[in-house]
């Protein structure tokens, strides 16, 4: 990668050096507003990384892998694009665990279809590691890495419930 790279932050908040920030909604520090599904504001090839956290289950699913090829658009060859989902085969395990009370049940629902605090606080879609791969892969990505965290902001990506990492952690390759 360049001294310098390109990075796009999806969904963030976080200001961090060397990174720009696309959100739904207007902040502070965010430097482009706009929808994931739409990535027209961003010529070709114009980022080395793409990071997002829990941004994909928000977007329709007949719209996954649309989106999914706006990504690799937007992202330089050999970029890498990081992409964080609530996993929903760990989700599915946390709900049904008879060892888990109620209100830990509804807390696991919520990860499941969203927070719903607002409009755009609504999951879409439930996506695991078998069902991303295959997205990706249509979306021309070359490789797909499941891995155990990111480390660079803090974030949904890491959050655990019950002892159980809840995200679905991803670097696919262009």
């Amino acid at each position: 990668m360049e001294q310098n790279p390109s990075c796009l932050h999806i969904g963030g908040k976080e200001a961090k050096a060397g990174w720009k920030i696309l959100n739904i909604q207007p902040a502070d520090g965010v430097d482009f507003v706009g929808d994931i599904q739409d990535l027209s504001q961003f010529r070709d090839e114009m980022f080395d990384v793409i990071y997002n956290s829990h941004v994909l289950e928000h977007v329709p699913q007949a719209r996954i892998a649309r989106t999914l090829t706006g990504l690799h658009r937007i992202l330089k060859p050999g970029g890498q694009l990081m992409i964080s989902v609530p996993d929903l085969e760990t989700l599915c395990k946390l709900f049904t665990n008879p060892t888990i009370n109620k209100l830990k049940r509804f807390e696991v629902m919520r990860m499941m279809f969203g927070g719903q605090v607002d409009s755009h606080d609504f999951h879409l879609t439930g996506l695991t590691f078998e069902f991303m791969q295959d997205y990706l892969r249509a979306a021309k990505f070359k490789s797909v890495t499941r891995i155990d965290h990111f480390g660079i902001f803090n974030d949904s990506s890491s959050f655990t419930f019950c002892g159980a990492p809840v995200s679905l952690n991803l670097i696919a390759r262009k």
